[in-house]
């Protein structure tokens, strides 16, 4: 039994036994709590479960399906379990759309978030202000490649001081979850269960949308129920997808090298 095995099972009164390693948790041990009384919880480490935890009840709040929140205690974090059985069908995705229309509909009054945290090992800074192509350029893109290798430092410095050029000055302020791709998305029957793993700030909706749209493609369904995009979209998608792809680089590896270079060459960085 690992050390945050033994934390649950202390902290649940839960035997060993009922304890079961989930698949995934890239970035933090995630563990399913069978219970006597037949429901299931998950267990989530990490060191700021109360972040996300409030995330998840800011994500409620707003109207989109979120994991209840059990209880956080010593970096523990216990959740309700989803079922999800990841048929991501074109009714599902038209479902996520009209969620995620949803939850960008709720805006805040800066760009940023209250506090700091972090993608596993990278900090991200989310010091509030009312400047979006600054706060993407230094907070997001020069800050998460400030340790990449030169040429790449060098590419981004270029870039970001075209940014004011590529993005709005100020978007509507919409409510993020930060981190959307399908990996986060919980589907059952037909209809989007629930979003889980939150990186939520207020910033510039296309964000979202980039993610979602980096590593999967959605069908038509899930534009129509989300609804039309501006003029420009594409070349902004490339700025927005750049920085979780400096992310996954900086987390697992010179795999994601090509396609960091892959969108630095196509915004001519």
């Amino acid at each position: 039994m690992s050390v945050f095995a033994r934390r649950v099972a202390a902290l649940t009164g839960a035997p060993e036994e009922r304890l079961q390693r989930l698949a995934g948790g890239d970035l933090s041990e995630v563990l399913l709590l069978r219970r006597g009384d037949g429901r299931c919880t998950v267990a989530k480490g990490g060191p700021a479960v109360a972040t996300e935890a409030a995330m998840l009840r800011t994500l409620a709040a707003a109207g989109v399906p979120t994991p209840l929140v059990e209880g956080e205690h010593e970096g523990v974090l216990l959740l309700q379990h989803i079922d999800n059985d990841g048929v991501f069908s074109p009714l599902a995705w038209a479902d996520i759309g009209a969620a995620t229309r949803e939850l960008h509909a709720v805006t805040g009054e800066s760009y940023g978030w209250s506090v700091d945290y972090a993608l596993g090992s990278v900090a991200l800074d989310n010091r509030q202000r009312s400047d979006w192509p600054g706060f993407w350029a230094e907070q997001r893109l020069l800050a998460t490649a400030r340790v990449l290798d030169r040429p790449w430092r060098e590419r981004v410095e270029r870039l970001a001081k075209r940014l004011g050029d590529l993005l709005p000055p100020d978007p509507p302020l919409s409510l993020l979850h930060g981190d959307l791709w399908s990996g986060n998305i919980l589907v059952r029957d037909g209809q989007l269960a629930a979003l889980v793993d939150p990186a939520c700030y207020h910033g510039h909706s296309e964000v979202d949308l980039a993610m979602v749209t980096l590593f999967d493609a959605p069908p038509p369904e899930f534009q129509e129920a989300y609804g039309s995009l501006e003029p420009g979209w594409g070349e902004r998608r490339d700025v927005y997808q750049l920085f979780p792809a400096f992310v996954h680089l900086r987390l697992f590896g010179t795999g994601y090298a090509g396609m960091v270079e892959r969108l630095m060459d196509r915004l001519g960085a």
